[in-house]
């Protein structure tokens, strides 16, 4: 079975070997049929501490590492603009 692969922007990078990504997505309104944005924190393994505050990674799906930890770090896409 394929893992997921997401995308999305590093909210806080504060803990060790790991960070906050929130990803971003539209969806449409059962009820009034319009388009609106919604969005999902996951908690993220990051091993080597790589990734700052506004950078956009690529997260895979991976095995439970801890109890909500249940996604790796693939790469950092694009760096922060600072």
């Amino acid at each position: 079975m394929a893992r997921k692969k997401l995308k999305g922007t590093v909210v806080s990078s504060s803990m060790n070997s790991s960070i906050v990504v929130k990803i971003e997505y539209k969806k449409q309104d059962d009820r009034f049929h319009k388009t609106v944005n919604r969005s999902k924190k996951f908690i993220v393994h990051d091993e080597k501490n790589e990734a700052n505050v506004g950078d956009v990674v690529v997260i895979e799906e991976c095995r439970p590492i801890s109890k909500r930890k249940n996604y790796a770090m693939l790469e950092v896409a694009e760096k922060a603009k600072v």
